[in-house]
């Protein structure tokens, strides 16, 4: 049971920790190249939402929950170079480029969300 005495509530009140309840995990990925394409961006989604491994190893596929820029721009194919990603799962996420068939294009993770432990 949780501690609801006066002393553990002021010690943790207004302190923020490291959590989200939305879903089991969310990452936000982001894509840089110069002048991306719709091309690109489904040779990710494709790759990102697909499992694989076999026999529990290797990635597991994710769901892409939003696709966005950093100044809320539109996308234009062949002119945006900045593209994030927002997507949902519980496993692996392995973000080879090579795998994906696309050169010229980074892609990390710029953060990560998970519940409370």
């Amino acid at each position: 049971m949780a501690d609801l005495t006066g002393d553990a509530i002021a010690s943790n009140f207004q302190k923020f920790s490291i959590s989200q309840s939305d879903v089991g995990r969310e990452l936000v990925l982001k894509l840089a190249g110069t002048d991306l394409t719709n091309a690109d961006l489904l040779a990710v989604y494709n790759y990102i939402t697909t499992a694989h491994g076999s026999a529990g190893t290797g990635d597991s596929a994710f769901t892409v929950a939003a696709i966005g820029t950093a100044d809320g721009s539109a996308f234009v194919s062949g002119t945006t170079d900045n593209v994030f990603l927002r997507v949902q799962g519980t496993g692996d996420l392995t973000l080879a480029t090579a795998d994906m068939g696309i050169s010229g294009l980074t892609i990390t993770i710029v953060a990560e969300f998970k519940p409370a432990l």
